[in-house]
């Protein structure tokens, strides 16, 4: 069991032949994901990586019968990628790039709301069903499978959490890297709630950052309503000034709104537990599974 992700997904990569989609692929697919093949305009009907190669989404969908694409496509185009993959009906999109234009985004995003697909990210590592598949850009000998659950929105932290978990001897159920710019797909409530209904998940790490309302709403929400599983918390940015922005497009705080400090009540007042530290955070979670 797991969420979003599994050795049975079709994965489907756009952008394949590029620089970062040609390695990442090599990477998904040493890890054991089932790549089924590509979309690079202009080279339909060539190989790359000894997978086909269409034109289309809708093309490659229908050859190939992909239920997840992964995007590896330069900002500029990544928008239009991803509202494409959505008329597709492709059910799972996770966009890694990074500095797609806002009102892109908001086209993009409302665009895949109305076709009912889930959108993961942009600006994002992507995910990881430790032992089973992953798309995106998580390493991939960090993971072990297990029963922790990750959500973040910070790329870096969440690498360090699976590593932490890993050495600790802590395994994961699936790891989402959300995203930090500020329109993004799928939330930490969307997240969470998957996570909780989820019985391979037996606790959840949410890493949070300053900026926005996301880490609140989860809060109370989802966790302060008979989550049912232990929630373990940790909020980065903690020192940066009001105002300004730190990192993730999205990592700005404005008045009260957004503060580290109200992220860190919210979740406690919902009844997880915060910490300060990674190192806090893997031992709290060491804590809580044995």
């Amino acid at each position: 069991m797991s969420i979003l992700l599994s050795r049975q997904s079709r994965v489907l990569v756009q952008g394949l032949t590029g620089r970062e989609g040609t390695f990442h692929t090599e990477a998904m697919r040493a890890f054991g994901t089932t790549v089924v093949g590509g979309v690079s305009p202009g080279k339909g009907g060539t190989t790359h990586l000894e997978l086909p190669v269409f034109d289309t989404v809708a093309a490659a969908v229908q050859a190939t019968g992909a239920d997840v694409t992964g995007i590896f496509v330069p900002a500029p185009f990544a928008a239009d990628a991803i509202m494409e993959a959505a008329a597709a009906s492709i059910p799972l999109i996770v966009c890694i790039t990074e500095g797609i234009p806002l009102h892109d985004m908001v086209r993009a995003r409302a665009f895949v709301a109305q076709q009912g697909s889930r959108l993961i990210g942009p600006n994002c590592p992507g995910l990881v069903t430790a032992g089973e598949a992953k798309v995106g850009i998580i390493p991939n000998h960090i993971n072990r499978p297990g029963p922790v659950g990750i959500v973040s929105r910070s790329g870096t932290l969440t690498y360090e959490v699976i590593q932490g978990l890993s050495q600790a001897g802590v395994g994961q159920s699936t790891s989402v890297g959300i995203g930090g710019d500020p329109i993004l797909g799928l939330s930490f409530k969307e997240v969470l709630t998957l996570f909780r209904d989820d019985p391979a998940t037996k606790a959840v790490v949410l890493i949070g950052e300053i900026g926005g309302s996301d880490e609140e709403v989860a809060a109370d929400e989802v966790i302060a309503r008979d989550f049912g599983k232990p929630v373990i918390g940790f909020i980065s940015g903690r020192t940066a000034p009001p105002g300004k922005r730190m990192g993730h497009a999205g990592a700005i705080i404005s008045g009260n709104r957004g503060t580290a400090q109200s992220k860190v009540e919210a979740l406690t007042r919902a009844g997880a537990k915060v910490c300060d530290t990674i190192e806090d955070v893997v031992a709290a979670a060491q804590a809580t599974i044995t």
